[in-house]
C-alpha cells in the first residue's frame, strides 16, 4: 500500500449523485476548481439499494474530467463480477459493502489484485466489529451515516460511536475513515471529532450552485472544511 493521508488534512469528497446528470464533466471540473479533494461516485443497482445510478461506462466517460481522486462506491450485489470493469474505468478507490457478496475477504483481495485501493463500507446496521478481520486488506473504511440508496437523507447520529471505535482501531492499523451521508457544516465537526478523515457531501456541496455559478460550490466546500477543521483545532 502507498502511504495514506495524514489526519491533519481533512478531505472533502463531493458526491456527483447531487450534480447535474446532464453535465457531469463540467460539474466535476467546477467542484475541483473550487477546492474539493476527491470525487465520489455512487454506483447503485436497484437491487442492493432502492435506486439505480451509474455503471462502468459512465465512470469511464467522466474519468478524463477528474484530476484529483476517483472514489467509486459500489452499492451493488453481487459485486465480484464488476470489480475489474470499474478498475478498468479508472477508479482510484473501489469501496464495497460488507454484505455485497458471500465472501467479502475474497472480494477485497480481488480489488487489491487489480492495483486499486480497496474500501469497505459499513451500513448503519453493520457492526464495526466486522472490520477487525478485514482491516489488513483495506485502505479505507466508509461509515454510512444514512441508509444507502438516496441522497439528501438525515444524518444518523448513532453512527458517531462506530466512527469512534474505528478510530481506536486506527491506532494499530493504517487506514482512512470516510463518512458518507448527511454531511453538512453542522454535522462535520462531530464526525471529525469522532475520527473521520474524508467527508462525502452531496447536496451540501452542490446546493444552489451550477457550472454557470461555481463560486457557490466553493463557498459550500469552504464552509464544510472550516467546520471540520475547527474540530481538529479544538483537539489540538
Amino acid at each position: 500500500m502507498e502511504p495514506l493521508l495524514s489526519r491533519e488534512s481533512i478531505k472533502i469528497a463531493p458526491s456527483i449523485l447531487s450534480a447535474d446528470f446532464a453535465n457531469f464533466g463540467k460539474e466535476i471540473e467546477a467542484v475541483e476548481e473550487q477546492g474539493c479533494d476527491w470525487i465520489h461516485i455512487d454506483v447503485m443497482d436497484g437491487h442492493f439499494v432502492p435506486n439505480i445510478t451509474f455503471g462502468p461506462e459512465t465512470c469511464k466517460a467522466i474519468r478524463p474530467h477528474i484530476k484529483t481522486f476517483m472514489d467509486v462506491h459500489l452499492m451493488i450485489s453481487p459485486v465480484d463480477q464488476y470489480l475489474e470493469a470499474f478498475a478498468e474505468a479508472g477508479a482510484d478507490m473501489i469501496t464495497i459493502h460488507f454484505e455485497a457478496g458471500q465472501h467479502i475477504h475474497r472480494s477485497l483481495q480481488a480489488i487489491n489484485s487489480l492495483g486499486v485501493k480497496a474500501g469497505l463500507a459499513l451500513n448503519p446496521g453493520t457492526s464495526y466489529e466486522v472490520a477487525d478481520q478485514l482491516v489488513d486488506l483495506v485502505d479505507l473504511i466508509c461509515v454510512m451515516t444514512v441508509n444507502p440508496g438516496f441522497g439528501g437523507q438525515k444524518f444518523i447520529t448513532s453512527q458517531l460511536r462506530k466512527i469512534e471505535r474505528l478510530s481506536n482501531l486506527k491506532k494499530h492499523k493504517d487506514f482512512l475513515i470516510e463518512v458518507d451521508g448527511g454531511i453538512t457544516a453542522d454535522t462535520a465537526p462531530s464526525v471529525v471529532s469522532a475520527g473521520a478523515d474524508i467527508l462525502v457531501a452531496g447536496s451540501a456541496v452542490f446546493s444552489n450552485g451550477s457550472v454557470n455559478n461555481p463560486i457557490v460550490y466553493g463557498q459550500n466546500i469552504k464552509r464544510i472544511r472550516e467546520a471540520a477543521e475547527s474540530a481538529l483545532k479544538i483537539e489540538g
